[in-house]
């Protein structure tokens, strides 16, 4: 069983995303999106919690990711898996986040 997907707010515009981000979590957080949407207009997202991608949970972070841009809003996400990283590449999407200078490799 994965484990919950959970997003806490750590200071103005900086959120942690923990957990595991996968098709089994990605779905019901996903609904409650209204509710702990950022209204910040630049957010960074700490990925240091997270336990566990698939590509349910990269899709997540992409749709997020034009949410975002469609608001006017800007996303950052750093502490970044390495897993996700490999996926992002794998899926020719990388550029999407780094283009743009949306993705921190914060150690």
């Amino acid at each position: 069983m994965s484990e919950p997907l959970a997003w806490r707010k750590d200071t103005n515009g900086h959120y942690c995303l923990s957990g595991e981000l996968d098709r089994d979590t990605v779905p019901p957080f996903w609904s409650r999106l209204a509710d702990w949407f950022p209204k910040e207009s630049a957010v960074t997202l700490n990925l240091s919690e997270v336990k566990r991608v698939d590509s349910a949970g990269m899709a997540m972070l992409l749709h997020l990711h034009q949410q975002f841009k469609d608001n006017g809003q800007a996303l950052t996400l750093c502490h970044v898996p390495a897993q996700l990283t490999v996926l992002l590449q794998l899926s020719n999407v990388d550029s999407l986040f780094t283009g743009d200078n949306t993705l921190v490799d914060e150690e």
